[in-house]
C-alpha cells in the first residue's frame, strides 16, 4: 500500500525527467482479469481527467473488460476525480456512497477511485476511515499500472491503495481508447510548477515535465492519418511548453511543427498569461489551421487578489497582451477563468473584476466563487468574505459575462462560418450539432452524413449560448 504524501508532492528538486516508453506491460493473467467483466467510469473536471479516462478504458480493454453505459450493469466501477473545487469532492463522495448500496447487492463488485482526489492525502484518510470497502484507489502518475493494482486487489480480496507522491516522469506508448471520432486530446506535458496560492494541481499532477516533440508529432500524424479533424493540445500550463526541456524548443516550435502535419484544427488549453509570448502570437496568426480561439484565464482585475494569488502578472500586463492577440489574429476569440470572493477581496477589488471584464468583452468566462483546497496556502489565509457576498458578487459578474457574451454572438448572424458537425444534439435528434473555428457552438439541421465534416453554416439565429444555422448549397 503506498499512501499520498502532501509534503512529498510539494518537492521540487532538478532531477532528470525520465522518458519511459516499455513500462506497459500486461502478462496473460492479466489478459484474462476482464473476461465476461463489464466496467463503467464516470469522469469528473478537466480535458486532462477526460484524456485520463481515455487511457484506463484502453487498458482495461487490453484486459478484456468490455464497456456499459449504464453503473448497475458493471461488474467494475471506476471513478476518475477532480480536485480543483470542493463541489466536485462533494459530488464524488455522494456517488461513491450510491456504489456502496450497489455493492451491497452485487458482493463482486469491483470499486474504485482515480485521478487528483486520490492524490489529496486528506480523500485518502477519509477512504481509510470511512469507505474502506472500496478495491483499488491509485492517482495521475501510476494510471499504467493499472493491471497491477487490479491484480493485486483481486488476489488479496482487500483494499490496494498505490498513489505515488512523485515529481513525476513521462511514460509513452499507454493504449488510448478515444471518445471521439473527429477530435482527439493530445497531451503535451503534464504537471505545473506555477503554484497559483488556491490551486491543488501541482500537487496532484507534479512538477512541469514536457512530452519530447517527436513522440507529440507522431501522435498528432497517427491521427491526420486515421482521418481526424481537430486536436486539442493538452497541458496545465500549455504555453510554458518546453521551458523544462535540454533542447531550445518552445511551444511557438511545437505549434508550427504540428500545423505542418496537415491536421485541419489546431486548439490548445490552458494558457497562463505570463508564458503567451510575441512568438506564439505570431505563429497563431500565420497558420490558418490553428484555431482563432484562446481560452486565458486572468482570475481577477484587483492587483492586490492577483498578488495574494500568486498569478504573477497585472491586470495591465494582462490587457497589453489581450490586445496584442486582438490586434494580431483576426475573428478571434476569447474566453477566461474568474474566481470571486477570493481571501481578502473587497468591493473595490470585485469592481476591478467587473472593470476588466467591461474592457475585454470576453466571448465568454467560466465564473466560480473561491474554494478552499487543503493544503494550498490560500487555505491558511482568512477567508473574511461571506458567503452571501460571493453568491451576490457572482451573480453580478455572471449577468455580466452573459452580456458580452451575447453581443460576441451577434457578430455571428447572417455570417457564414466553418463548422465541424460532431453528432446530433441532445435535445433535438433531428439536429446535428458543432462548433465554429473560434469555438461557438452551433446547431445545425443537417443530414447525418455531415456528421465529421467541416461545413459552412449561415448563421440565422443568435442565442447567448448558441448559434442555429443552416448549411450553405
Amino acid at each position: 500500500m503506498k499512501l499520498p504524501n502532501l509534503a512529498n508532492a510539494r518537492k521540487r528538486t532538478k532531477n532528470p525527467v525520465e522518458v519511459i516508453t516499455d513500462n506497459y506491460k500486461l502478462t496473460n493473467d492479466m489478459k484474462k482479469l476482464g473476461l465476461n467483466r463489464a466496467y463503467y467510469i464516470k469522469t469528473y473536471g478537466c480535458q486532462m481527467n477526460e484524456h485520463d479516462t481515455e487511457k484506463i478504458k484502453a487498458i482495461l480493454e487490453d484486459m478484456n473488460f468490455y464497456e456499459v453505459d449504464k453503473m448497475e450493469e458493471a461488474d467494475l466501477i471506476l471513478l476518475n476525480t477532480c480536485a480543483i473545487r470542493e463541489n466536485a469532492h462533494n459530488k464524488v463522495f455522494g456517488m461513491i456512497g450510491r456504489i456502496k448500496h450497489l455493492k451491497e447487492s452485487k458482493p463482486h463488485l469491483i470499486a474504485g477511485i482515480c485521478g487528483c482526489m486520490a492524490q489529496e492525502e486528506v480523500v485518502v484518510d477519509e477512504i481509510l476511515t470511512k469507505y474502506k470497502w472500496l478495491d483499488i484507489v491509485f492517482g495521475t502518475h501510476n494510471i499504467h499500472n493499472l493491471p497491477n493494482i487490479l491484480a493485486t486487489s483481486l488476489a488479496k480480496k482487500e483494499l490496494e491503495i498505490e498513489v505515488l507522491s512523485v515529481e513525476g516522469d513521462v511514460y509513452e506508448n499507454i493504449p488510448v481508447k478515444r471518445d471521439n471520432l473527429y477530435k482527439a486530446w493530445i497531451n503535451v506535458m503534464y504537471g505545473c510548477d506555477k503554484f497559483c496560492t488556491y490551486c491543488i494541481v501541482p500537487y496532484t499532477r507534479g512538477k512541469q515535465r514536457s512530452r519530447q516533440p517527436e513522440f507529440i508529432v507522431e501522435e498528432v500524424q497517427t491521427l491526420v492519418n486515421e482521418g481526424y479533424q481537430e486536436i486539442t493540445l493538452l497541458g496545465q500550463n500549455v504555453n510554458a511548453y518546453g521551458k523544462d526541456l535540454d533542447i531550445d524548443y518552445r511551444m511557438e516550435n511545437l505549434l508550427e511543427d504540428v500545423a505542418k502535419t496537415g491536421i485541419n484544427r489546431i486548439r490548445f488549453v490552458t494558457s497562463h498569461p505570463w508564458d503567451f509570448t510575441d512568438k506564439m502570437i505570431e505563429v497563431i496568426k500565420n497558420n490558418d489551421n490553428i484555431m482563432p480561439y484562446i481560452h486565458l484565464p486572468i482570475q481577477s482585475g484587483s492587483n492586490k487578489i492577483l498578488k495574494l494569488m500568486g498569478r504573477r502578472y497585472t491586470k495591465e500586463s494582462y490587457f497589453e497582451l489581450y490586445n496584442k492577440i486582438k490586434d494580431a489574429i483576426p475573428n478571434v476569440s476569447i474566453t477566461t477563468d474568474i474566481i470571486v470572493g477570493f481571501p481578502g477581496e473587497t468591493e473595490e477589488d470585485f469592481n476591478e473584476t467587473l472593470d476588466i471584464v467591461n474592457k475585454c468583452q470576453f466571448d465568454s468566462a467560466f465564473t466560480f466563487i473561491f474554494s478552499k483546497r487543503v493544503g494550498t496556502p490560500a487555505a491558511k489565509m482568512t477567508d473574511n468574505v461571506s458567503l452571501e457576498t460571493k453568491n451576490k458578487r457572482l451573480q453580478e459578474l455572471n449577468k455580466l459575462v452573459n452580456k458580452y457574451s451575447n453581443l460576441a454572438n451577434q457578430k455571428y448572424l447572417n455570417k457564414t462560418v466553418p463548422v465541424l458537425l460532431e453528432g446530433f444534439s441532445e435535445k433535438n435528434k433531428k439536429t446535428l450539432f458543432g462548433y465554429t473555428d473560434t469555438m461557438k457552438l452551433v446547431n445545425v439541421e443537417a443530414d447525418e452524413s455531415n456528421i465529421g465534416k467541416i461545413v459552412d453554416v449561415k448563421i440565422t439565429e443568435v442565442k447567448t449560448w448558441s448559434l442555429d444555422g443552416k448549411i450553405c448549397e
